[in-house]
């Protein structure tokens, strides 16, 4: 019965189909004039009680010689129920009883009602008193409207009197399983939309601490409103931002790598051939599903007269990778070339290099591989540490532990991370490594014959 148009709730009642051509309407929409839900119920189901009323009356109506004029009458007090005397306390709720609901007389004068005041909205909280508080920082002013902006784009604008614990979990749990990337990058997804693709593609999301700071500064705007007397309590406090659920990703061993390699393929959505061709570039990489995945087949090049995987953004569809330091160059590893990889560039229909994958109707390519890939390492009986990404893991720890002479800077380069030092001369000479010493560093890589299939493409 309860709709909410703005921060008012209405109440809303299908008229009964045997009674919609008499009645000459086929539902009842009538103002509660509250934001309170608690109050809205009340209000609502005197409303009920007193539209039952007028139904069962309309009912008896028809079974009357004079209905017409009986059922003009119902009319009337069907829409004259906008202006009845609903009670305004909980008192005086229970204190009137459903048939004391009647029509105002048209003939009475309407008393003046004194002016309701404008509830105070989130987005007014913000403004009022931290953006526009003179003896607040730059930094805390960011950051709060960091936190409300995203509760905002979660849940949208309301009242600050009725934001309540339930509002405040449900943003809690959104904030642990959003991608840690979130907001580097532009995107057109809901958070919904980035949550559901950070657990299809295995990606890190926002720590604890993370969280803890975006709850911190809400708790923050709501102690002032606290003090002032504008909400009744604080909804932001006491909350546990320990993620024990979090499940640290790491290297896969070489005999889970053989399982893999055992396992049947089930899936109909993605060909096994694409499968084990993602798989044996993430391998032999260290480049994300998502970057495998939107390949094109002019980001495969030879530069310096070493074939290369272009990682960069794509201006046709507005991907991009994750982070500046993602747009890259990584050298095609030899057993890459032996299976067959650059031959896709001439057999592959479209214009990715990666045959058998769809792009969802969110716009990501792969999200079918990665959601299968999930069930084939559960149903084998992969542990949850081990995911798509434990790829890239592999390639980094491999190659931080490699016997041959590959620097920091080199592996950084390769996998699309951040130097790990930020001075003038890191940055200047992550820009100059040559094609030869990131082929040294991807050749580097290698893997018992057990992993892998031996097949071709």
């Amino acid at each position: 019965m309860l709709r909410v148009r703005g921060t008012t709730y209405h109440f809303r009642r299908i008229v009964p189909p045997t009674l919609r051509a008499a009645l000459n309407r086929r539902e009842i929409w009538v103002s509660l004039k509250t934001g309170y839900q608690n109050e809205a119920r009340k209000r609502a189901s005197l409303l009920h009680a007193r539209t039952t009323e007028l139904f069962s009356q309309a009912h008896l109506a028809l079974l009357e010689p004079d209905a017409l004029s009986r059922l003009e009458g119902l009319r009337v007090a069907l829409r004259d129920l906008q202006s009845m005397n609903l009670p305004s306390s909980a008192q005086e709720t229970r204190s009137v009883p459903a048939s004391a609901l009647v029509p105002k007389p048209l003939t009475v004068k309407k008393a003046t009602k004194p002016a309701k005041a404008t509830p105070l909205m989130l987005s007014g909280a913000l403004k009022r008193f931290v953006l526009d508080n003179s003896h607040a920082s730059t930094d805390t002013k960011k950051a709060t409207q960091r936190a409300v902006d995203l509760f905002l784009h979660a849940f949208g604008d309301a009242p600050v009197s009725i934001i309540g614990g339930e509002k405040a979990g449900a943003f809690r749990d959104l904030l642990f399983s959003l991608p840690a990337s979130l907001g580097k990058r532009k995107s057109s997804l809901t958070l919904e939309e980035e949550a559901q693709r950070a657990r299809e593609e295995g990606l890190p999301t926002l720590s604890g601490k993370s969280v803890k700071n975006h709850m911190m500064r809400l708790s923050a705007l709501w102690n002032q409103l606290h003090q002032r007397e504008l909400v009744t309590r604080n909804p932001w406090t006491g909350w546990n931002f320990e993620n024990g659920q979090k499940t640290i990703r790491r290297s896969w061993t070489a005999r889970e790598l053989a399982l893999l390699a055992s396992a049947t393929w089930h899936s109909t959505s993605v060909p096994e051939e694409t499968f084990r061709l993602v798989t044996l570039i993430a391998a032999y990489s260290g480049m994300r599903l998502g970057e495998i995945s939107t390949l094109r087949k002019e980001d495969v090049q030879t530069v310096d007269g070493i074939p290369c995987f272009l990682i960069r953004p794509h201006s046709e569809t507005g991907w991009a990778p994750k982070t500046d330091a993602g747009t890259r160059m990584v050298p095609v590893h030899s057993k890459l070339i032996e299976a067959g990889v650059l031959a896709l560039k001439d057999t592959t229909d479209g214009p990715y290099l990666i045959p058998g994958l769809e792009t969802s109707k969110r716009g990501v390519r792969g999200a079918a591989l990665g959601r299968a890939f999930s069930l084939l390492k559960t149903r084998i009986g992969l542990p949850a540490e081990i995911t798509f990404h434990s790829f890239r893991h592999t390639v980094s720890t491999q190659l931080r532990n490699a016997d041959a002479n590959i620097r920091e800077v080199w592996i950084d380069r390769m996998l699309g991370h951040e130097a790990t030092h930020k001075s003038q001369g890191t940055t200047t000479y992550l820009t100059g490594i040559s094609t030869a010493n990131l082929l040294q560093t991807t050749e580097a890589i290698s893997y018992p014959e057990t992993a892998f299939i031996r097949s071709t493409f």
